[in-house]
């Protein structure tokens, strides 16, 4: 487990006394099942609910003997309930009770990362709406391209992370599904009956055929959506990074009083935040190939699912509440600079406003390719360093045989650019 990264509510559902606990409910629940359709005595079932406990330590004690970790949870519980534990687990298999217990545990977490994604959301949009106006440089293959605002890059980000939080959602709705249905999934020694009660105590929902197990594209599902929860972190976390080169400076991670950027080198500040952001997304992605290997198992069942999921059942959500927590603390405190986006954005001497004085041209009655040839060829004068775009464009005869200098000037607004930014809000945040 990736216990560096654990925040303290995610390791709580994650954590061992949580697992048991949980699994402690699930038996409870079917011995009240049994009772109800009058198998077992109710006394009994009362009783497992009253006197049923477990101590993780003595579990770890009879595991070492029994090599089977429901077994030796079992044999435990029964030591606290005494001679009615042999109605515990009755007509269950294992994976009845892991199986359901992992759908509990699994939407639990999945509500944590759900609020996280809540929580960060709110932070984009009020981040996005304090820039909706601040203008910067689109770019494209990394080279200027068009003017925008860094208000719209927040509600791209926004927009994105909204469909995560569907994605979520839906992945939410598939895993919450029980399954007590026993060997292999036929209810020979057990009633559908203990099967929707148990379900339905828990808020999980019957499946509607199982075999041993529940079916694990469930769980990739899950996993998936991670995963792609995670690259959109990344996404965000890069564009940061890029955003705080030295070349670019146009935002940067806060920098508090006294941190320290290089062993060597006192006056660096390094984006490490997104930089582990980055690193952390690889690993959540990665989680998502085993759970997509674990649909496939041997007939009614094998165990090649198992130990992959001790592992990325904690470490994928652990590792992601971690991500969208961290995310949140650098968007609120993302140092953003004005006036270095301006600086940015003349840096080319007008050149991004190569494409309206192409459109103009060919609403002229030229065509695109001529067009095209009169700016290029001004355009690349002004990329190798003689002088500026409008100047050129102004200087050529040929050009302005077909403009004004008014129309020129025209072309050279910003506003014409942002025209549509109220509109795009408007669609993004309603």
């Amino acid at each position: 487990m990736i216990e560096r990264y654990s925040r303290p509510e995610m390791t709580r559902i994650w954590s061992q006394e949580n697992k048991y606990k949980t699994w402690l409910e699930v038996e409870c629940l079917a011995a009240e099942a049994w009772a109800e359709l009058g198998v077992i005595p109710k006394e009994a079932a009362k009783a497992i609910r009253e006197k049923a406990s477990f101590d993780p330590k003595r579990i770890e004690e009879i595991e070492e003997t029994t090599r089977h970790d429901v077994i030796a949870f079992l044999t435990n519980v029964a030591e606290y309930v005494g001679k009615d534990a042999r109605y515990l687990h009755w007509g269950l298999t294992s994976s009845d009770m892991l199986d359901t217990a992992m759908a509990v545990i699994m939407t639990q977490a999945m509500d944590l990362i759900l609020k996280d994604v809540d929580e960060l959301l709110e932070v984009i949009k009020k981040r996005a709406f304090e820039h909706k106006d601040t203008v910067m440089i689109g770019r494209s293959h990394g080279i200027h391209a068009e003017p925008i605002t860094f208000g719209l890059k927040l509600a791209v980000w926004y927009d994105e992370m909204r469909r995560n939080k569907e994605r979520l959602k839906s992945a939410r709705e598939r895993i919450a599904y029980g399954k007590i249905s026993g060997a292999v999934g036929t209810f020979a020694n057990v009633d559908p009956r203990v099967e929707a009660y148990v379900c339905e105590k828990l808020g999980l929902k019957p499946a509607p055929a199982s075999t041993q197990v529940i079916q694990r594209d469930r769980y990739a599902e899950v996993f998936c959506a991670l995963a792609i929860l995670a690259s959109s972190v990344e996404k965000i976390a890069v564009e940061i990074r890029h955003l705080q080169r030295t070349e670019v400076l146009e935002a940067e991670e806060y920098f508090r009083p006294g941190q320290k950027g290089s062993s060597a080198m006192p006056h660096k500040r390094n984006p490490i935040l997104t930089e582990n952001l980055t690193g952390l997304a690889r690993l959540v992605r990665s989680y998502s190939l085993p759970a997509l290997e674990n649909v496939a198992l041997w007939h009614e069942r094998d165990i090649s699912h198992s130990s992959v999921e001790r592992v990325i059942g904690p470490d994928a959500f652990i590792a992601a509440d971690f991500m969208l927590a961290r995310l949140k603390g650098v968007l609120e405190k993302l140092v953003v600079y004005p006036e270095r986006m301006k600086k940015n954005l003349e840096l080319l001497k007008g050149l991004i406003f190569s494409q309206q004085v192409l459109l103009v041209l060919t609403q002229k009655g030229i065509s695109r390719e001529e067009a095209y040839h009169l700016v290029q060829r001004n355009a690349m004068k002004v990329w190798e360093g003689d002088g500026d775009f409008k100047s050129k464009l102004l200087e050529d005869q040929e050009l302005m045989n077909h403009l004004s200098k008014e129309e020129i000037e025209e072309i050279f607004d910003l506003r014409y650019h942002l025209k549509h930014v109220d509109t795009i809000f408007s669609r993004v945040f309603g």
